[in-house]
Order: C-alpha cells, then sequence, then structure tokens
C-alpha cells in the first residue's frame, strides 16, 4: 500500500511542479506516505495519529519531502500555501 501512495504522489507532483495541490484519502494511506517522509519503518506507520477531517501537509522538494504539518484540525493553514 504504501508503494501505491508513495507513487501516486510522486507523479502529482510531477504534474504539478512547485504548486500547492490537495489530495483527499482515509487514514492509512495519510500515515502510509508520513512515515515514508519521515523514514520511519512501515511496520510503525500505526503509531501515527490521523483524525477524521484534519489536515495533514507535506512538502515535496527536490532533496527529500519535508513533513510541514500532521493531524491539524484547526486554526490557521493560510502559510501552507506560502501567503
Amino acid at each position: 500500500m504504501q508503494t501505491r501512495v508513495t507513487s501516486a504522489l510522486a507523479r502529482i507532483v510531477a504534474r504539478h511542479p512547485g504548486a500547492v495541490v490537495v489530495a483527499v484519502s482515509h487514514a492509512d494511506p495519510i500515515k502510509a506516505a508520513v512515515a515514508h517522509a519521515l523514514g520511519i519503518h512501515l511496520d510503525l506507520f500505526q503509531r501515527i495519529m490521523i483524525a477524521p477531517c484534519s489536515v495533514t501537509a507535506i512538502g515535496y522538494h527536490r532533496h527529500g519531502p519535508v513533513v510541514l504539518t500532521v493531524n491539524s484540525v484547526d486554526g490557521d493553514l493560510g502559510w501552507l500555501g506560502g501567503k
């Protein structure tokens, strides 16, 4: 599952270079993406909590992914769009 998620994210990043893109998913694929971005073994991804309707943001850069926020459920997230 993690390979499918990270491959899909890589295709999205390639299609939208430098853009802010929103992808919506269930908790387990989001956990898999966060675990991959953090370099955490997939066996440990259930340690990551993803609440319903929460926001998790990962920036994909030339040198690798950067986890910007995980499980945000309130507050101003305007900074994620670079504004």
